[in-house]
């Protein structure tokens, strides 16, 4: 099978995502032929390419277009119009999870747990909840904790239109004003279409965390204070699997995260996140499609750890994928 491996690129980052080299090796084990292709901000060389190469499937890891990950969806839109089979969810499916607001309606409306939130931007309000401090305030179409900080959490008035101003200058967008739910953070992998199944849950251990900071995947924490590993907030997080956490309140999690992931439309593999409070009520705080697959990243390590090594899981979303075109 000839397999494009589509991504983004960004000049201000590394030259090469180490994923890219991962997939390729896992693919030409099974027998596979590989090219790249990259999604800039000009669409007509990528056209170009991809009509050229016609490969039998793309696996779509383009994660934003033009340096904009709330046009990721045109992304995979573009493959629908140019008649391609490609790996992971929907044009549908990623527009609406990448909108965190939305992503909220849809899951109370399926009566799926998600914090109270409201929506403001340039005086308009969405959403009113029963809302009371601490809030968390964050850019409703970003990813990666693009945005978030540890003052994202906020305490008073003052506090919150100083975030929501902040927010709205650097995005020039609607600001998502979240309950913030106090608690531990959780990550679940979900894997399938008409039978979806969920891996080992880990957790984002604050154990380590400063003191003086909210416990909260910020930007800090997850990618360092300068983007490339630095500072306390990342030193004092660590992806782990529980030691401690009750077999009944996993099976919870899985439940609930597959809920999502369907209550969504999301195809193939996607990653939940969850707060769980000290009572045990749980909270999806995130729905990620298309998820991130470096080997040592959570998604995968969870697949290992539930018997599916990496070469393994990377043919499984193949195959999912292509099941799909096959009907």
């Amino acid at each position: 099978m000839k397999i494009g491996l589509l991504h983004t690129t960004d000049a201000a980052g590394p030259p090469e995502d180490p994923v890219l080299g991962q997939l390729e090796e896992a693919l030409h084990a099974h027998g596979d032929e590989t090219f790249r292709a990259v999604v800039s901000d000009e669409i007509e060389p990528l056209i170009a390419q991809l009509r050229r190469e016609a490969p039998d499937l793309v696996f779509n890891m383009a994660e934003a277009f033009a340096g904009k990950s709330a046009l990721e969806s045109n992304v995979a839109a573009l493959l629908n119009l140019l008649g391609l089979r490609y790996t992971g969810s929907s044009p549908s499916g990623l527009m609406v999870a990448g909108d965190k607001a939305l992503t909220k309606k849809i899951l109370s409306f399926h009566q799926i747990r998600t914090p109270q939130f409201a929506t403001v931007y340039r005086g308009a309000l969405d959403s009113v909840g029963n809302l009371s401090f601490p809030v968390i305030v964050k850019p409703p179409q970003e990813d990666a904790s693009l945005g978030i900080t540890a003052k994202s959490v906020v305490h008073d008035i003052k506090e919150l239109f100083e975030a929501m101003n902040g927010l709205q200058k650097e995005f020039n967008s609607p600001v998502l004003v979240e309950q913030f739910v106090e608690g531990r953070e959780f990550y679940v992998g979900v894997l399938g279409n008409a039978n979806v199944t969920a891996f080992p849950v880990i957790e984002l251990d604050f154990s380590k965390f400063p003191a003086d900071k909210p416990r909260i995947a910020s930007y800090a924490a997850k990618w360092g204070d300068d983007g490339e590993g630095s500072g306390a907030e990342f030193a004092g997080t660590e992806s782990v699997f529980p030691t401690n956490l009750e077999p009944e309140l996993e099976t919870r999690m899985q439940r609930v995260a597959v809920e999502a992931f369907e209550a969504l439309r999301l195809r193939d593999y996607g990653r939940i996140d969850l707060r769980v409070t000290p009572e045990g009520e749980i909270f999806v705080i995130e729905v990620n499609p298309n998820c991130y697959l470096e080997r040592s990243g959570e998604f995968a390590r969870a697949a290992e750890r539930s018997g599916l090594a990496y070469q393994a899981l990377v043919e499984r979303i193949v195959e999912l994928a292509s099941a799909r075109y096959s009907r």
